[in-house]
């Protein structure tokens, strides 16, 4: 079902968005949301797409490509290096965390050079070098995003941007903002029941004092997306330094409000609509799994420390 939404997606030109910081920010957000109302594993996916072609626009890189890619996640068990043979950047390692590994057509991917930086190479996934490994996961949650760890063996890729640039770059924190824009999205959808049964003239005040405190979560995630979008398009470069601090308030009250929406419509609609309504079982398991690509407390602590000296 996911390849098929994102097939429909590409070919109606839904994943071509504005790009960040240049004047319609909003309207970027606005349509990741809407995506993953409709599917959160297919707008995850498709945030990825969204977020690789700003990267390159920003890094100054060229892009041809049906879906992209980018994993960038690090792990200890797994290492994906890059060194030059002749003319070329050569890729050989594993690289874990790879969502979309056999769905995409291309990937940035983030590989250790011999200086021990970082670099961010784009590759063609269509290499026969190319090899998604057997899935390890066990989770119903997320699991048609098809993540899994992928073999690189003398796959050649084209450098994209100076090494480090990846993470220093202004766009970073707005590629972690469009993220928080689908956790908003998936979170309407998952409190679409809970609004169906308030409608409901037998509707009990209990059910409707969870979806007051949901709806306030919810504006308030929306609210917070339209202030960031404005901030970036006044300071796409990043020039007043509070990138990083726009982006972790915004997906601190956004994950809020996903917390909200799945916590207080299951506590108010009890068991059925998780064992009878198949859609919405699979997007509460979905959003619950997505959301965790936050690092909870450890952001939060982040977010005291930059709000702190920003005062």
């Amino acid at each position: 079902m996911t390849a098929v939404m994102l097939d429909r997606w590409i070919e109606a030109g839904a994943l071509d968005l504005p790009l960040p910081g240049g004047g319609d920010t909003a309207r970027r957000w606005r349509r990741l949301a809407a995506l993953a109302r409709i599917d959160i594993v297919a707008a995850r996916l498709a945030e990825a797409h969204a977020d690789a072609i700003a990267i390159m626009a920003e890094l100054g890189a060229s892009e041809s490509g049906r879906l992209w890619g980018v994993w960038a996640a690090e792990s200890p068990d797994a290492v994906l290096t890059a060194h030059r043979d002749g003319g070329s950047t050569i890729l050989d390692g594993t690289k874990a965390w790879c969502s979309g590994a056999g769905l995409c057509t291309h990937a940035l991917v983030t590989a250790h050079l011999e200086s021990d930086e970082r670099g961010l190479f784009a590759v063609d996934l269509g290499h026969p070098g190319v090899q998604p490994l057997p899935s390890e996961w066990h989770n119903a949650g997320m699991a048609e995003s098809d993540t899994r760890a992928v073999q690189f063996s003398n796959v050649p890729a084209t450098p994209v941007g100076a090494p480090g640039e990846y993470l220093s770059r202004p766009g970073f924190w707005h590629g972690a903002i469009g993220v928080a824009a689908c956790w908003l999205g998936g979170a309407r959808a998952v409190a679409e029941p809970l609004y169906a049964r308030a409608a409901k003239k037998s509707v009990d005040p209990h059910t409707l004092a969870h979806l007051g405190a949901v709806d306030a979560a919810l504006a308030a995630g929306e609210a917070m997306l339209s202030v960031a979008a404005c901030a970036v398009d006044e300071d796409p470069l990043n020039r007043k330094g509070m990138a990083e601090l726009m982006a972790r308030r915004t997906r601190a009250v956004i994950e809020t409000a996903v917390e909200e929406a799945i916590a207080r419509t299951g506590r108010a609609l009890g068991p059925a609509p998780l064992c009878r309504d198949a859609q919405h079982a699979k997007r509460v398991a979905d959003l619950t799994m997505y959301v965790r690509q936050s690092h909870a407390e450890r952001d939060l602590e982040r977010l005291g420390l930059l709000a702190g000296a920003a005062r």
